[in-house]
C-alpha cells in the first residue's frame, strides 16, 4: 500500500542521511549531539503538524456546524469541541480585528501556535516547578504572562469596554494564575526556610531573590503603564517583595513563640528555660544573617537591619505577653533581668559579631517603663510578704531549738550561737543579689526592705526572749540548757550587729547611707536591749542561786564562822565559766555587772541590820571578816576580768570603807570616819549611816542625831569614776525590819 511504500522510503532516506553522518571514526563521538538535533527538528515537524490538524479541525468543526446534523455533531468528541470553541473565538479576535486594523505586529498564525502550545508549555512549567527548577520555571511563566498581557492590552487598547472578549482571554490563560501561585508558594517555602537553606544551598535562595526581583520589575512596568494608559493585567502588582517579608517576619514571631517548652506546672524553671533557648536562637539568626543572608540579598534590601527589626519586635510583642502573665516573684526577676540587662549585653545584642552593625544603645525598650515599674512594685509587694513569712519561721525553727536537751552549737572561737543569724542573712543576700541582677535602684529598695523587716522582727526577737525566761522562771529545772541557750541569745545580737553593718557595707551605695541610719542605729539600740535583758537574767539566774548564803551574810551564825562567801566564790565562778561562752563586749559588762550585784548584795547585808556588835572585841573581829571576804571578792573578779583590762578595785574598796567605820575603838574619831566614808560616796543617805551606826552597837541615839546632822555641812571629793551604789539599797525601817528584803 501507499502507507508502506512511504514508510520504506523514510526508512532509506533516514539509513542514507545517517551514512552521510558517520563517514569519519571521529564522528562517532558526535552521535549524542546529532541524536539531540534530530529531535529538535521531529519536535518542529510534529508542532507543525498539530498545527496543521488544528486547522483541518477547525474547517470540519464548521462544516459540522453548516450541516445542521445533530446526530453527527455529537458523535465528534464534545469535550474537545468545548475545550476548542474558545479558541476560535480568539482567532475571531485576533484574525479580524487586529490583523484587518494592522493594529498588532503578529500575524493571527502566531497566537494561533502561542494558543495551541499553551497547555503543553503550562505542563512543562509546572513539571519545573516540581522539580525545584525554579529560575527556569519562572523564565516560562513571564514569557506566558507577557504574551497573555499583550493580547489583553491589544484588546483593551481596541475596545476598552468590551468586557466579554477580555474575560474570554483572562479564562483561558485560567491555568496560568495557579502556576503563579504554584511558584510563589515554592519560594515562600524557601523564605521560611532562609535561615537553614543559606547555609545548606545559597544557590536556591539567590535564585529566589532573583526571582522576586523580576516581578518587582514587571509591577513597576506595569504600574507605569497604568498611568500612562489605564489599563493593568489582572494579578498586578504582584508585590511578591513586600510578602516576601511579610512572610519573614512571621517566620521570626513563629520562631520566638515557639520556644516555649515547658509551663510551671510541668517544671519550675519554664521562664528560665523559655528565655534562654531564645537568647540562643536569636543570637545564632542573626549572626547567620549578617554573615551569609546579607551577600544572597541586594543591598537596598537592607535585609541584616529589616531582619533585626522584625526580632525586635517579635520579642518586644513575647515579652509583653509574658510580663501580663501572673508572674511570681522569682519568675519577675528572671524576666526583667533578661529584658533589662541580658537582651543588651554581650551573650546577646552586644555580641562584638554583631557590631557595629546592631548598636545596643539605639535599641528601643521591649517593655515600657511603665510596665517595668508594675512588675517591680509586683516584685516589691510579693517579696515583702514572703520576707515576713521567711523570718517569722525563721524563729519559730529558732525557737524550738532553745527547749533542746542538747547545748547550742559553738563558733569557731567557742561562743554559743544558733543558726538564726546565719538564715537570715543568708536570705538577705540571696534576694539581694537577685535585686542587683535587675538594677542598681532595686537593689537598694530591698536593702532597705530587708532592714526595715529586720527592725520588726528583732521586737519579735525580744519579746520571744523576754517568755523564754518568764516560761523558765515558772520552773526553774526547766528547760535544761537554759543558760547555753540565753548565752546563745546574747552572742546572736552580736552577730546580728555585725552582719548588718557588712550588709549595708557591701550593698549600700555611701550616699545612701544617711537615709538607714535611723534605722540602724534603732535596730543596735533593739538589739543592746535584748542582750542587757539576757545578761541579766543570766544574773538573775546566779544571784537566785546565792540567796540562802547571801541571807547568812551579817548574822551571827557568818560571825561565828560560816563558809557563805566562799559558797558565793564558788558559784559565781562555776556560772562564769558557762559565761566564757559570751562574746566580749557582752561578756565584760557581765562581770562587771556581777561583780558590782556582789558588792550591792554585801552592803545590802550590812543595812538589814541583822546584826549589832556587842563590843569591841566582835567589832574588831566582824570588821576584819568583812576586809577578809572583801578581798575574796577581789581575788574572784579580777580572775573573771582578767584580759579585759577593766579597773574593778573600787567596788570592794567600798566594803573595806565601811569596816573601817565599824572596826574603829575610839568612839571620838567616829564623826571623822563617817564623814570621810561620805565625802568619798556622796549618794550615801543619812538611813544608812543611822544602819551603820546601829551595827556597829556602841552609839547612842543622841550621837547617831550628831554625827548625821553635823555631816550635811561637810564638802564631798567623790572619785569622778565612782557610780553611786547607795542609792539603790533599801534601809528597813523600824516597822517592817525584815520583810523588806
Amino acid at each position: 500500500s501507499t502507507m508502506e511504500e512511504t514508510d520504506r522510503e523514510a526508512v532509506a532516506t533516514a539509513v542514507q542521511r545517517v551514512a552521510g553522518m558517520l563517514q569519519r571514526p571521529d564522528q562517532l563521538d558526535k552521535v549524542e549531539q546529532y541524536r539531540r538535533r534530530e529531535a529538535r527538528k521531529k519536535a518542529s515537524v510534529e508542532a507543525r503538524l498539530k498545527v496543521q490538524s488544528w486547522i483541518n479541525f477547525s474547517v470540519l468543526l464548521r462544516t459540522l456546524n453548516l450541516t445542521g446534523n445533530e446526530e453527527l455533531r455529537k458523535n465528534h468528541l464534545h469535550i474537545t469541541c468545548r475545550e476548542v470553541a474558545a479558541i476560535f473565538e480568539y482567532l475571531k479576535i485576533i484574525s479580524i480585528k487586529l490583523f484587518k486594523n494592522n493594529s498588532y505586529s503578529r500575524s493571527p498564525a502566531f497566537f494561533l501556535v502561542l494558543l495551541l502550545s499553551f497547555p503543553e508549555i503550562v505542563r512543562e512549567t509546572h513539571d519545573l516547578i516540581e522539580r525545584g527548577e525554579l529560575l527556569q520555571a519562572h523564565r516560562k511563566l513571564m514569557d506566558l504572562e507577557c504574551s497573555r498581557d499583550n493580547l489583553m492590552y491589544e484588546q483593551y487598547r481596541m475596545d476598552s469596554k468590551n468586557t466579554h472578549d477580555m474575560s474570554l482571554i483572562h479564562t483561558y490563560f485560567g491555568d496560568m494564575q495557579k502556576l503563579s501561585e504554584e511558584l510563589a508558594k515554592q519560594l515562600w517555602m524557601v523564605v521560611q526556610r532562609s535561615l537553614v537553606t543559606v547555609r545548606r544551598d545559597p544557590t536556591l535562595l539567590v535564585s529566589v531573590v532573583r526571582i522576586i526581583e523580576r516581578e518587582e520589575k514587571i509591577d513597576r512596568r506595569m504600574l507605569d503603564r497604568k498611568k500612562q494608559t489605564g489599563f493593568i493585567p489582572p494579578g498586578r502588582p504582584k508585590k511578591w517583595k513586600e510578602k516576601m517579608f511579610n512572610i519573614l517576619e512571621r517566620t521570626v514571631s513563629t520562631r520566638i513563640e515557639g520556644t516555649q517548652a515547658d509551663t510551671r506546672e510541668s517544671d519550675k524553671m519554664w521562664l528560665v528555660r523559655h528565655l534562654e533557648i531564645i537568647r540562643k536562637y536569636v543570637l545564632d539568626d542573626l549572626l547567620v544573617a549578617k554573615t551569609l543572608l546579607d551577600q544572597c540579598f541586594p543591598p537596598h534590601y537592607d535585609i541584616f537591619n529589616r531582619l533585626l527589626n522584625m526580632y525586635h519586635q517579635a520579642l518586644a510583642t513575647r515579652m509583653q505577653e509574658l510580663a501580663a502573665e501572673d508572674l511570681e516573684a522569682n519568675e519577675i526577676v528572671s524576666l526583667l533581668t533578661w529584658v533589662l540587662n541580658t537582651y543588651t549585653s554581650a551573650e546577646m545584642m552586644g555580641n562584638s559579631e554583631l557590631s557595629p552593625e546592631v548598636d545596643v544603645n539605639s535599641l528601643d525598650a521591649l517593655i515600657s517603663q511603665n510596665v517595668v515599674d508594675q512588675l517591680l512594685s509586683k516584685y516589691m509587694s510579693t517579696l515583702t510578704s514572703n520576707i515576713i513569712g521567711w523570718l517569722r519561721k525563721a524563729l519559730e525553727t529558732d525557737k524550738k531549738d532553745w527547749i533542746k536537751e542538747t547545748e547550742p552549737e559553738a563558733d569557731q572561737d567557742g561562743y554559743y550561737q544558733t543558726t538564726l543569724p546565719a538564715i537570715v542573712f543568708q536570705m538577705f543576700e540571696q534576694n539581694l543579689q537577685v535585686a542587683a541582677q535587675i538594677n542598681e535602684d532595686l537593689k537598694t529598695k530591698v536593702l532597705i526592705l530587708c532592714l526595715q523587716q529586720m527592725n520588726s522582727f528583732l521586737t519579735r526577737y525580744k519579746d520571744e526572749a523576754q517568755l523564754y525566761k518568764e516560761d523558765h522562771l515558772k520552773n526553774r529545772q526547766y528547760p535544761q540548757c537554759y543558760v547555753q541557750y540565753m548565752i546563745a541569745v546574747i552572742n546572736n545580737c552580736q552577730t546580728f550587729k555585725e552582719s548588718i553593718i557588712s550588709l549595708k557595707r557591701k550593698y549600700l551605695k555611701s550616699d545612701m547611707e544617711d537615709t538607714l541610719s535611723i534605722s540602724h542605729a534603732n535596730m543596735d539600740a533593739i538589739l543592746d536591749i535584748i542582750a542587757k535583758e539576757g545578761c541579766s537574767s543570766l544574773l538573775d539566774e546566779v544571784f537566785m542561786d546565792l540567796e540562802p548564803h547571801l541571807n547568812e551574810l551579817m548574822t551571827k551564825k557568818w560571825l561565828m564562822g560560816s563558809n557563805a562567801v566562799g559558797t558565793i566564790c564558788v558559784t559565781v565562778e562555776d556560772y562564769f565559766n558557762d559565761f566564757a561562752k559570751i562574746k566580749k563586749p557582752y561578756k565584760k559588762t557581765m562581770t562587771l555587772e556581777a561583780h558590782r550585784r556582789v558588792v550591792v548584795e554585801y552592803i545590802r547585808a550590812i543595812m538589814l541590820k541583822r546584826i549589832s556588835f556587842k563590843n569591841a572585841e566582835e567589832r574588831k573581829e566582824g570588821a576584819e571578816r568583812m576586809i577578809k571576804e572583801a578581798e575574796q571578792f577581789r581575788f574572784l573578779f579580777k580572775k573573771l576580768a582578767a584580759g579585759s583590762g577593766e579597773d574593778t578595785e573600787g567596788l570592794c574598796d567600798i566594803i573595806e570603807a565601811i569596816a573601817e567605820v565599824i572596826k574603829l575603838t575610839d568612839p571620838s574619831l567616829l564623826y571623822l570616819e563617817v564623814s570621810t566614808l561620805v565625802s568619798k560616796y556622796p549618794d550615801i543617805r543619812d538611813d544608812h549611816i543611822a544602819a551603820l551606826l546601829t551595827v556597829r552597837g556602841d552609839a547612842s541615839r543622841d550621837m547617831k542625831q550628831t554625827i548625821i546632822e553635823t555631816l550635811d555641812q561637810g564638802p564631798s571629793q567623790p572619785n569622778p569614776n565612782y557610780v553611786p551604789i547607795f542609792k539603790e539599797i533599801m534601809v528597813p525601817t523600824l516597822t517592817v525590819p525584815k520583810l523588806l528584803k
